[in-house]
């Protein structure tokens, strides 16, 4: 019988991992092959051209655009200062002057001798991408960036918000149960990264982002919580990018979902210990998911080139349910039948048997579950 392939997601407290660090544009890589680096140390910086402001001169002069240029005092390129004087005609026996300042500081892009309009570029705006993990440098990719590894304690989420933080773990719960409550977060919890074992609130999350936590990683969320967060529904965009103060991982779904005793457990192992995490969600084509890296210890000999082979289903794998009845349940497959089965839509599908986290023996359609890969 051959193999049948499953998306999952990853969760395993060893794993050799790599992250490449890529710049927007061109620039200048800072590190170098085998250098060691941590999370917060900057890699490439770059830095990004800025607004474009144009200014038709021949019109605030007064002029037409042939004569502009014999009343310019600056020439393409040059650099100039907010209320630098860009332009002045010579008035009448010394009167009436016509004067153009510049509205910002930046440089002049251009000058047109046939429409009479400078373009002016606002100043530049420095990009740096910073490591995001602790390891080293196995590449160097010149102009652009780097590609770092280290060994991880590593957790996929399902979905998430915000960009890119750096925190402690701190479990407050006692259990994957347990939510994340009012009372749980205190000042001493600013930069940290939080546990809530099943939903998190939307009054937990304002107090989190108030008292500066840096990320919540949460079982569930509540869809209307997160349209109340965010201001508008999500979707099916891509996320990562909202600037709302937190990053928050989703590891299993929508709604009052535990999170697996996995996950809980391999947090709650990492008790104290530093994390990257990002919130970054795509579910169309290049799937991305939200990610836990927790760096830990490692022998640089054990550093491999190994890829990852694409997770598939096999008698005691370790499923999720992802859709409707038992939406959110873990649980071990237990049989793998051959033969086509007939479900509610009429249609003919692969189905698996499962027993799931509550001792509940079932029968479901492949496309339904997810493996959670265990290494």
């Amino acid at each position: 019988m051959g193999k049948s392939y499953s998306p999952g997601l990853t969760v395993t407290d060893n794993i050799v991992l790599k992250k490449e660090r890529i710049l927007p544009l061109e620039g200048e890589v800072t590190v170098k092959k085998g250098d060691k680096v941590k999370a917060n140390d900057v890699i490439a910086v770059t830095r990004l051209p800025g607004k474009v402001i144009p200014l038709n001169m021949a019109n605030k002069l007064g002029s037409t655009p042939q004569l502009v240029g014999q009343f310019i005092k600056v020439k393409q390129g040059d650099e100039i200062k907010k209320d630098q004087i860009l332009a002045e005609t010579k008035g009448f026996f010394g009167f009436f002057k016509q004067t153009v300042k510049s509205p910002t500081d930046g440089e002049v892009e251009n000058i047109s001798k046939h429409t009479g309009q400078m373009l002016l570029r606002e100043p530049r705006i420095p990009i740096e991408v910073k490591a995001f993990i602790d390891g080293i440098v196995v590449e160097v990719i010149p102009k652009q960036g780097c590609v770092i590894e280290n060994v991880s304690a590593y957790i996929q989420g399902i979905f998430g918000i915000g960009d890119e933080t750096i925190g402690d773990i701190e479990v407050t719960i006692n259990d994957c149960n347990d939510p994340l409550t009012l009372e749980m977060i205190k000042p001493e919890h600013k930069d940290k990264i939080l546990v809530s074992g099943t939903v998190v609130s939307y009054e937990a999350i304002q107090k989190a982002i108030s008292t500066g936590v840096k990320a919540i990683i949460t079982g569930g969320i509540d869809d209307h919580d997160l349209k109340k967060l965010l201001g508008y529904d999500i979707g099916v965009a891509i996320t990562g990018h909202e600037n709302i103060g937190i990053t928050i991982v989703v590891t299993e779904g929508f709604g009052p979902i535990k999170m697996a005793r996995k996950t809980f457990s391999l947090l709650k192992q990492f008790q104290g210990h530093q994390a990257s995490v990002h919130g970054r969600t795509q579910i169309r084509a290049g799937v991305i998911r939200p990610e836990i890296i927790i760096p830990i210890e490692f022998d640089e000999n054990a550093l491999t080139d190994v890829q990852p082979s694409l997770p598939f289903l096999e008698i005691g794998a370790t499923i999720r349910v992802i859709r409707e009845p038992n939406f959110g349940f873990i649980g071990k497959v237990t049989g793998l039948p051959e033969q086509l089965k007939v479900v509610e839509s009429e249609t003919k599908v692969r189905i698996l048997e499962a027993e799931l986290e509550n001792g509940q023996k079932v029968t479901i359609p492949r496309a339904n579950v997810e493996i959670i890969e265990d290494h």
